[in-house]
Formats: structure tokens, sequence, C-alpha cells
């Protein structure tokens, strides 16, 4: 592991991705997006064409060319490896699929401590194909550094609780309010997942990583800090024994981001509700990643880069910051406005 940390580092000792993530002095605020490896780029639908989202995911070589894809279209700071929060989940032997237009369908949600207890350690032998992938995309993106990401126990107990996507995730709150043994027991064994597959893509040559909470907005910040943080602290912790950054971003979480700070993570990720000077204040002495309103990208190119300029400005606060929309890339973005926002992202002046 350490060879390869070493290899990367090297190559990437003067990405500004990287030294925005340490708080150090960089040449422009560097930017990259959220599902920017697929959704609205033409030639990731063409790649795509008749290929399941986990069959994508298991096939190194369509991996590889996903996740460069924007890095050629757009000359981003960074690459996202791209994946699922729910293949390694997939890779120990859960029953799941991803259904076009509904998500993660799991066959037989978990209701018991013997259907925790079901579930294997993720190993690197359950996940060759994303050790390869990974490998390879190091070689070929140079100075670009590799993301890798994985989701936070909350979310991905959801999907494993609920059986599939939910507004209310009210299967999952009645067992962590109702049966926290099972919780405790299925939180454990999903932090011990995540940091897994995380501590897989780093040893492959990852340069930073990502904790997905999705869904963790649904919590109030009692219930975060008793039921939740503990389990994502542990994923954080695993992850900051790597050498790499850590961020760690939620939706809808404006209540939580300090705690989400807390947790773990060098930097936070803001997503479009909360003002970014705000976000600032409550991270502490992090940096911040965001959090341009995904939906702006589909206004007059000046209103959206008038907008980018305010979460600029409202960045050199923070320790450090990285240019991001507050979500994910939405399907119908047309590919040339994240050129344009791209380019007047990186050639902002921080004089």
């Amino acid at each position: 592991m350490q060879a390869a940390n070493d290899r990367v580092s090297e190559r990437l000792r003067d990405s500004a991705f990287l030294k925005a993530l340490r708080g150090e002095p960089v040449p422009h605020t560097p930017v990259w997006y959220m599902r920017q490896a697929g959704r609205s780029l033409p030639e990731y639908l063409a790649v795509r064409e008749g290929v399941g989202m986990l069959e994508s995911c298991m096939d190194p070589a369509l991996v590889t060319e996903i996740t460069l894809q924007p890095v050629r279209r757009y000359g981003v700071d960074a690459a996202i490896f791209f994946s699922d929060i729910v293949l390694p989940m997939k890779a120990v032997g859960v029953d799941l699929e991803i259904k076009p237009g509904v998500g993660p369908v799991v066959d037989r949600p978990v209701r018991t401590l013997a259907d925790v207890a079901a579930i294997p350690d993720l190993t690197p032998d359950h996940v060759p194909y994303v050790s390869e992938a990974v490998r390879d995309l190091v070689d070929q993106l140079g100075g670009t550094p590799l993301i890798g990401f994985a989701g936070a126990p909350f979310t991905v107990a959801s999907y494993l609780v609920e059986g599939g996507p939910s507004k209310q995730h009210a299967k999952t709150k009645a067992m962590m309010f109702g049966a926290p043994d099972v919780w405790d027991a299925l939180m454990r064994k999903i932090a011990g997942i995540s940091a897994a597959y995380l501590e897989i893509q780093v040893a492959a040559g990852a340069s930073a990583v990502q904790l997905f909470d999705s869904w963790a907005g649904a919590l109030t910040p009692g219930d975060y800090r008793e039921h939740v943080m503990p389990h994502s602290a542990d994923v954080l912790a695993r992850a900051g024994q790597l050498g790499v950054p850590r961020i760690h971003f939620g939706v809808g979480t404006s209540n939580l981001l300090g705690l989400m700070g807390e947790a773990g993570a060098d930097v936070v990720g803001v997503d479009w509700r909360t003002p970014l000077h705000e976000a600032i204040t409550r991270v502490g002495d992090r940096g911040v990643q965001g959090n341009l309103d995904p939906t702006l990208v589909f206004a007059p190119t000046e209103v959206m880069t008038a907008r980018a300029a305010e979460i600029i400005e409202a960045g050199r606060s923070a320790r450090g910051h990285v240019f991001n929309l507050g979500h994910g890339v939405l399907p119908t973005t047309d590919p040339g406005q994240l050129e344009r926002l791209t380019e007047f992202v990186q050639g902002y002046s921080l004089d």
C-alpha cells in the first residue's frame, strides 16, 4: 500500500485539488463534479448502452473508460472512481440489483441479527476488478488525482432495511429506535465493509476518498450523534490511517455539518441548500466542498458563473475550498455548460 501511495504522491505533488484538501495555498480553486462520471455525457450513454449498472461497475475496462471521460472533456482537477455505493454489498453476496428508474432493490431486506451475521466481511478477493481499474486509472491519469469513495453506514443500511429507496426511512428508523442491537450490528458490519472498500481503492492508488451519506439529512442532530456518527467515524478513522485526505458529504445535512466534520472529515461537502459562508462557520477548522445548485447549469451562462463567483469568494475564508455542485450532475445537463463552468472556476483569479 505504501509503495502505491508514494508513487501517487510523487506524481501529484502539484495537484490543486489535493492542496485544497490539505488546506494549502492553491493556484486556482480546484473543481470536480459529483456524478461527473456518467449521467449526462453522450459518450457515457454510448458505452453503457445495453449494460446494467452493476455489470458496468464490475468491468475494469469500462470503469476506466467512464471515469476518464469527464476528465478528457472538462479538464477537471480530480477524477471520481466510477462505481456505486451498493457495489460492495453485491460483491459480498447480498441479493440486490439496481433497477433503472428505481435504484438499489434488495430481495431479502435485513430484519434480524441472523440476517446481519449472514453478510460476509469484504476482502480484496471480492472486488479484484476494482483494484485492477484503479491501477489502470492511476497510470492513465498522470497528474490528476483519483478519488475513491464508499457509502456511509446509514445510507447503505437504509437500502438494506427498506429493501430499496425510501423518502421516509420508516423501517430504518424503526430498527434504529426499536431494535438497537440489530441496528448496531448492522451499522458495524457496513462500517467494516465501507472502510475495507476505501482501503482497497487507496492500496491500488486512489489519492483521496469521499464518504457519501446521501440520506443522513433524514436525521435529527441528536439521533445522528447517537446512532450514526460513531459508525461513520469508524470508517473515517480507518481511512485516516491511509494517509489520504477524507471528504464527507451528505444531502440535506445543514443541521449536521458540524457533526459530520467531527466524525473525522478533513473536508465537509455542502449541498446547495446551505450558503457556503454559513457552512464554513459550522464545520470548524476544516475545508469545504461545494456547492452550486445543480439546476443552475440550466440557467444562462452569465447567471451560472455569477453564482459560481459568489461561491468561490465565500470559499476564501475556509481552510480549503474545492468547487463542486451541491449534489450530483443531473442527467439532462448540457455538457457544454459544465465545460464553461469548469473553465470559469479554474480561471477565476484568487489574487
